[in-house]
């Protein structure tokens, strides 16, 4: 496959970037997105270029961390990583845009590479059980509804890649708090301080200046963990519950 990339390089935040033109020849059906990446790099590096950064670690699906905007979609044509998304998915001589997820609480710290620092904070907010619940019981020893455990896993997959941040007009991050916030609150050991998890986590969302939610489901559509939109509907009404109880008034 011969393709023409145009790939966004922005040497940092404070730098106003542009797409810039690349040609790759003889790239393999059977390669994935970043392999063939790779091979650009190898290219400009015996030229003495500089090569293009991106973000990636595991490159099999789990961390989250290939976050590219390809041909106008999070990760690319399929609903998947950006590691897992193969070249087979593109046409001989096709010409592919790569930009970095656009988002203001995403800046850029260079070409394809951005800060997810907000995502974190939000966690280090509430996303996390700290109730002091003595020695560690048996796997069995709590009890759990199928249903919720099964739910509770369900959310508990979203790796925080952050394609539902860069697919919603408005930037929203709902998916993926209301993923951590319902991964938590629907197991006994979350729900001590299911309320005060709740108020923290959204607080420190809109600190981050992530947008409203827009309602359309492009953030769930591009998920490539398949996250649910039940989970911001059990998202809003945790944080109703903790803002009209009597110890939160």
């Amino acid at each position: 496959m011969n393709l023409t990339l145009k790939v966004w390089r922005q040497k940092n935040a404070s730098d106003k970037g542009g797409f810039r033109e690349y040609k790759v020849k003889d790239i393999s059906a059977d390669m994935s997105f970043l392999e063939m990446l790779d091979v650009l790099n190898e290219e400009l590096l015996e030229k003495g270029e500089d090569p293009v950064h991106f973000d990636h670690d595991c490159r099999e699906g789990i961390c989250g961390m290939c976050s590219l905007h390809i041909n106008g979609k999070p990760h690319g044509p399929s609903q998947t990583t950006t590691c897992q998304l193969h070249m087979r998915s593109f046409k001989d001589g096709q010409t592919i845009t790569i930009e970095p997820f656009r988002a203001k609480a995403f800046p850029v710290v260079k070409d394809l590479v951005v800060d997810r620092g907000a995502f974190d904070r939000i966690i280090q907010s509430g996303g996390y059980v700290s109730v002091n619940t003595g020695g560690v019981p048996d796997a069995n020893e709590i009890p759990i509804p199928k249903v919720l455990a099964d739910e509770a896993f369900d959310a508990a997959t979203c790796i925080g890649c952050g394609a539902c941040v860069a697919a919603c007009k408005n930037a929203s991050a709902m998916l993926f708090v209301s993923a951590k916030i319902s991964q938590l609150s629907l197991l006994p050991q979350g729900r001590v301080e299911r309320k005060e998890r709740a108020e923290k986590m959204i607080a420190q969302m809109d600190k981050e200046g992530f947008g409203a939610c827009t309602n359309t489901g492009a953030c769930s559509a591009e998920c490539p963990k398949e996250i649910k939109l039940s989970n911001i509907a059990r998202m809003n009404r945790e944080y109703f519950k903790a803002s009209v109880t009597t110890e939160n008034v």
